[in-house]
């Protein structure tokens, strides 16, 4: 950048006015002001992702998620708890990335507001001087034509007088003519000396105005390329962290890719099975007819139980004790 659209499009036809410096201070003090509202952003994302992180830290360090799993899918499991654990990291080392990038930031601001304050330092001292002179000279200027409007008057009444037979009179009025004449040439001196000085300060401040439009274009060049590389860099970090957290979410994909059904389902029944053979059928046993238990048609019958002969009729014996018999049942007399 050349720097020269400061200094030819911020004047004023005004010897006074400050207008153009004016408004290339509040400018820069707009700029200066965009880039604490972006620090105070970075600061602020920083304590977004680093609670974030740390949230998703203890999200995947403390919360169970599938603890119960086993072989492939546990294994998948596994390596998904590290990765959200990697995961929560990245976003804790970008929060401090940023909080580097937002200190940056703020060290580019205040030297910038160094540098401005050497040149501002300057320009009020220039504008001061300008000022004073300024009124100086008009203060001159007046004393210059009232005395030139005395000397007027004082002719005037030499002229007016040249009637006058009183010579004393006509004597106070040349001494008057004179020593008005006098004042005339003295003020008008004093006016040009003003004059003179008030442009040797006019030349210096046009001359300091031109080297301080000189070094804030410079500076805003600055500010922008500086502002304008530090948003892309804020933009590359998030994209990192994209890319970052996808590889990582890559691996729990592929821990998928080899996660197995069918092993999964052959390992708990290895781990766990119980037995082939389930339990047989409960059959029926009547309690006064056991000849009666037969299983139903169709279904396999449990173990083979022995029918029981009837009993014996006993028979007496001369020494046993005799026998009745009333149907089904037998009566001992003793």
């Amino acid at each position: 950048m050349t720097g020269s659209l400061f200094k030819g499009n911020f004047w004023s036809s005004d010897i006074l006015s400050s207008t153009g410096y004016e408004t290339i201070i509040q400018h820069l003090n707009n700029g200066r002001k965009n880039c604490k509202e972006f620090e105070d952003f970075l600061k602020e994302r920083a304590s977004i992702e680093e609670k974030y992180g740390k949230d998703l830290l203890s999200l995947s360090r403390k919360k169970p998620c599938g603890q119960a799993e086993t072989n492939t899918l546990k294994r998948a499991l596994d390596v998904f708890k590290l990765q959200v654990d990697n995961v929560a990291q990245s976003h804790i080392q970008l929060a401090q990335t940023l909080r580097e990038e937002a200190r940056k930031m703020e060290e580019f601001r205040e030297k910038q507001k160094l540098q401005r304050k050497k040149t501002e330092l300057i320009m009020d001292a220039a504008h001061k001087q300008k000022g004073l002179q300024f009124k100086k000279t008009m203060d001159a200027k007046k004393n210059y034509e009232q005395k030139c409007r005395d000397k007027d008057e004082a002719e005037q009444a030499v002229h007016r007088s040249a009637n006058v037979v009183n010579p004393k009179q006509q004597e106070k009025l040349f001494v008057k003519l004179a020593t008005s004449k006098t004042a005339v040439e003295d003020s008008d001196k004093a006016y040009m000396l003003h004059i003179n000085t008030l442009d040797k300060v006019r030349e210096e401040w046009q001359s300091e105005h031109i080297k301080a439009c000189e070094v804030f274009e410079t500076q805003e060049c600055e500010r922008i390329n500086f502002f304008r590389n530090a948003l892309w860099l804020h933009m590359n970090q998030l994209s990192q962290q994209c890319v970052t957290s996808d590889n990582m979410y890559e691996e729990v994909r592929k821990s998928l890719e080899m996660c197995s059904i069918e092993k999964d389902i052959e390992y708990f029944v290895n781990q766990r099975k119980t037995g082939q053979a389930p339990p047989a059928p409960i059959v029926y046993e009547n309690f006064y007819c056991p000849q009666k238990n037969a299983a139903p048609p169709g279904k396999p019958t449990g173990p083979n139980l022995a029918r029981r002969r009837p009993l014996p009729i006993p028979k007496s014996l001369p020494d046993d004790p005799d026998y009745s018999l009333l149907d089904n049942y037998n009566l001992i007399y003793q």
